[in-house]
Order: C-alpha cells, then sequence, then structure tokens
C-alpha cells in the first residue's frame, strides 16, 4: 500500500490553518488509503502552533512539525520532507487558494503515468485562475527567465501544489541550498538533473489575499530572482551541489 505524506509549510495561519488541515484530511480520507499530513510551523509569533497542536490532537493524520525561528517556505518544506514517512510526498499552501482535491488527482496522475514528479500550472491550457493581473504578469516574466537560464520545457515552478517520489526528494533535499520562494526552482532544476519525468498538470486557483501578491513583497521578488541567478551558477557554472 502507497503512503501519502503531505506536507503544509505554514507561518502566521493562526487564523486558518485548524479549519484548513481538517479539509486537507476530510479530502484525502475521500481519495487515499494511508496518509500523513505534516503541518510545518515555520516559527510564527501568531498561534499558528497552538492551532495546529489542538487539530493534530483529535486528527491522528494530522502531526504538528515545527521550530522556532523562521526559516523561510523552502526551509520549512527541507523540514518536512526530512521527516515525512510516505511513498510519495506531496506540497501545497496552507491558505488554500488552491483546493486539496488537487492532491488526490495529482496522485491519481502520478499512479497512473509512472511519473517522478506532478506540478500544477497556471499555464496549463486547462486551468482556472481567479488571480491578479499583475502576479499573472510576473510569473510570466518568471518563466521567460526560467526557459533561458535552466531550459527546462516547464511553464510555472511556483503553484504551491507539487508531488514528488519520495526516494527523488530525499535523494535532493540535503543538496538544495535557497530556503525563500525560489526554492521550487531548486528542487525542481536539481530534478532535472536527476533525469526525473515531471508532468504538469492543470490547476484552479482562488486568490483569497486582498494584496496584489499577498504575503509576497516587492523585496521577496528581489531576493528570489537573486536567488534564481544563484542556483542557475551553481548548476551550470560551479557545479557546487555535486561537490
Amino acid at each position: 500500500m502507497t503512503k501519502f505524506s503531505v506536507i503544509v509549510p505554514a507561518y502566521n495561519e493562526g487564523e486558518s490553518i485548524k479549519e484548513n488541515l481538517l479539509k486537507i484530511a476530510q479530502t484525502l480520507d475521500s481519495g487515499v488509503d494511508s496518509y500523513e499530513i505534516l503541518a510545518v510551523n515555520d516559527g510564527s509569533p501568531d498561534n499558528t502552533k497552538q492551532q495546529i497542536m489542538e487539530v493534530a490532537d483529535v486528527n491522528p493524520h494530522i502531526i504538528y512539525a515545527g521550530y522556532d525561528k523562521n526559516r523561510g517556505k523552502g526551509g520549512a518544506i527541507k523540514h518536512g520532507v526530512e521527516l515525512a514517512q510516505g511513498d510519495i510526498i506531496g506540497f501545497i499552501d496552507a491558505d488554500l487558494d488552491i483546493s486539496p482535491d488537487h492532491l488526490v488527482k495529482y496522485l491519481e496522475h502520478m499512479e497512473q503515468t509512472g511519473c517522478d514528479v506532478v506540478i500544477g500550472s497556471k499555464m496549463h491550457k486547462d486551468s482556472k485562475l481567479d488571480y491578479p493581473p499583475l502576479r499573472k504578469f510576473v510569473s510570466f516574466g518568471y518563466f521567460i527567465g526560467l526557459k533561458i537560464l535552466f531550459g527546462m520545457n516547464i511553464k510555472d515552478t511556483q503553484t504551491g501544489v507539487k508531488l514528488y517520489r519520495a526516494s527523488l526528494i530525499k535523494k535532493v533535499s540535503p543538496l538544495l541550498k535557497v530556503k525563500g520562494y525560489a526554492f521550487d526552482i531548486e528542487v525542481l532544476a536539481l530534478c532535472a538533473h536527476e533525469g526525473a519525468v515531471i508532468e504538469q498538470m492543470p490547476v484552479e486557483i482562488v486568490f483569497k489575499r486582498n494584496a496584489s501578491f499577498g504575503r509576497i513583497r516587492l523585496g521577496d521578488i528581489f531576493k528570489m530572482l537573486f536567488d534564481t541567478i544563484g542556483i542557475w551558477w551553481n548548476l551550470n557554472i560551479r557545479r557546487s551541489y555535486f561537490k
């Protein structure tokens, strides 16, 4: 029997994390035989930790996996990967702008095709987006940059739902250097280097935050660009990942 591990990185999600974790569990109950949900509190100063621990007490599938000092989304996911016990490991953003239904659909696709990675893509022709125009523009610009730098035929690396074979993600996880938003491209670049088969699937997004970029600030965007260039440098010039 295949076990599915779902990592939910959470920072300052105290208002909704309990309800959202229960939604994820309810969805997996209806479509997955064996699973665990690793809720990673990324050093939140609010009550995220308390809320996760409370819901973990009432649902044995939900596991508190947090720490006190903020590490960024990449650091949170890396921590979850280290703890995950499943054969397949998925990530989904805690705000559930993307429905947890995607996890079940992507898991079925992975099992049917035998691919190594399944990622949601906002640029897939069948995707449905309730999404700020400015974020669409930035996402497209980032795709062009990634195409130039890495040559991967992946149109969208940043959508917050992905599945990996555990053997693959656990192999590349110790090599990861980026802890911020560029974490996703680093993982995918390393997986591509390993010869992984990466499938892109449609996604439905209902953007719930009021600001054009949600919690992503202008400084985060510039840092992501610098981190992305650093990933390219490590992979193609210094080869420092593989020393």
